[in-house]
């Protein structure tokens, strides 16, 4: 039966490894995400702001026109 229990923790150990390690990938995977939100946001903030800037120089120029 001794030798058989060696096996056995050996096995757990290696598998309790295996999911440290996919624990460790998912929290890395989970800040890249986060990271890349963050400049999503950043970047969709900038497009808007652009837009906004050629929208009131549109209602400008149109505005001058009309005068």
């Amino acid at each position: 039966m001794k030798l058989l229990r060696t096996p056995m923790l050996l096995a757990a150990a290696l598998l309790a490894g295996c999911g440290a390690e996919v624990a460790g990938t998912a929290a890395t995977a989970a800040s890249l995400s986060a990271t890349s939100a963050r400049q999503a946001q950043a970047q969709q903030a900038q497009v808007q702001g652009t837009l906004d800037g050629a929208l009131q120089a549109g209602a400008a120029r149109a505005a001058s026109a009309a005068d």
